[in-house]
């Protein structure tokens, strides 16, 4: 019996000691976590001017890779680059042979099918050949333009990292100076504080950096997609025009040759 009332004194004990370090231990880890949002708070501003610039910068970088996204995802559209109606109402005055009319709905509706038609009607006189040269320039021209536009993206892709990587060079440099400064008396542990509130910026570089790549890289297959599709349908659209240019080569090639004159008998000389 007194075996027992020791064990069960012992399991009392140990239990009462369990739940006192169980909420102990809660209790430490939520002070921890609460140290641990005030940490991130406190490393963000704790770079100073300098470390409050970049992130400032990165913050309008971020920005503006958004606007950018969102203006590609509004404007690299086929309806937009390439209407279906133009094409249509292009064809369609082509085939009657109204060139005038057709060049001035071009121009009453810029986009890249129109900005092609009209550089090829502009070379009429030239033949077909010159049409086509002057379509194939203003499809290059064009296309180029379109990269150009989404290039930008890249641009933030790549600025983006070495952005958070200056203000980490910066934070490591103030970190080594306050090595320095007190003689070796800094310890590891304030040197490896001074090193990671510099790696915040190397992060925020990166996070800027990733979305921006690939946003790049979708837009960028949209583009070629959108420009070859485009490219059938200024061949379909300026089909009229090729078969009647063709067609005038070729009697220009093989004149009709006139008739030869009647032989007149000379009359008999008497």
């Amino acid at each position: 019996m007194r075996r027992f009332n020791w064990f069960t004194t012992l399991a009392t004990t140990g239990l009462v000691f369990g739940l006192m370090f169980q909420v102990s231990a809660m209790a430490q880890d939520a002070e921890g976590r609460t140290a641990q949002v005030k940490g991130f708070t406190d490393i963000v501003f704790s770079g100073g001017i300098t470390g409050l610039a970049i992130l400032i910068l990165l913050l309008c970088l971020s920005l503006t890779a958004v606007y950018l996204v969102i203006e590609h995802l509004l404007t690299l559209r086929a309806k937009d680059i390439m209407p279906t109606d133009l094409g249509i109402q292009l064809r369609d005055q082509l085939v009657a042979g109204k060139y005038r009319e057709a060049d001035a709905l071009c121009r009453e509706n810029p986009c890249l099918l129109s900005f092609v038609i009209s550089h090829g009607l502009g070379e009429m006189e030239g033949g077909w050949e010159a049409i086509e040269k002057a379509m194939e320039d203003a499809m290059a021209e064009q296309s180029a333009r379109l990269f150009r536009k989404i290039e930008y993206l890249s641009v933030i892709g790549n600025i983006a990292p070495m952005v958070g990587l200056l203000g980490t060079v910066t934070g490591m440099i103030f970190a080594f100076q306050q090595v320095a400064t007190t003689q070796g008396a800094a310890g590891a542990g304030d040197l490896a504080e001074g090193i990671y509130q510099a790696l915040v910026t190397t992060v925020g570089g990166l996070i800027v950096a990733i979305p921006s790549l690939g946003a790049f890289a979708i837009f960028r297959n949209r583009v070629d997609h959108l420009v070859a599709e485009a490219s059938y349908v200024v061949q379909h659209t300026i089909a009229p025009v090729k078969q009647r240019a063709r067609h005038a080569s070729k009697n220009t090639k093989n004149p009709k040759q006139p008739a030869a004159p009647p032989k007149v008998k000379s009359p008999k000389q008497g």
